[in-house]
Order: C-alpha cells, then structure tokens, then sequence
C-alpha cells in the first residue's frame, strides 16, 4: 500500500528530472525512489507496530470477539 502512494511522489519527479537544475535533479532522482523507500519503510514500522501490539496484547488481553447466529 506503501508503495502505491510512493508513486504519487514519481508525479512530482518526472517533472524535476525533465525541467530541473542539477540540484533538483538529485532531489528527483530521491523522489523516484520514493516508492521503494516508502514501501520498505512501511514494512519496517508495520513489523515494529505488530510486535508491540503482541507485547500489549499479552497483558491487556487483547481482543475478543463473540459471535452469534441471528435468525
């Protein structure tokens, strides 16, 4: 999901490569490599942000559910 939206930041670096001065040109080429970064990034916190759930869960209890048939 990430890297869907890291391609939103392509939009903006095409133009910065094609139009750009050297100094923008090295920020679009960061801005390319945005979706890779993105979705690395976002699995690295999503592993973090899991883990920390499971040491919660483990003395909160974490959640449960009751399901039941309605006729």
């Amino acid at each position: 999901m990430y890297a869907l939206l890291g391609f939103l930041y392509t939009l903006i670096g095409i133009p910065l490569l094609l139009f750009g001065s050297q100094q923008m040109k090295v920020m679009a080429i960061l801005y390319l490599c945005m979706p890779i970064l993105m979705a690395v990034f976002g699995f690295i916190f999503f592993v973090i942000s899991a883990a920390i759930y499971n040491l919660v869960a483990r003395w909160l209890g974490g959640f449960e559910f009751e399901v039941t048939d309605v006729p």
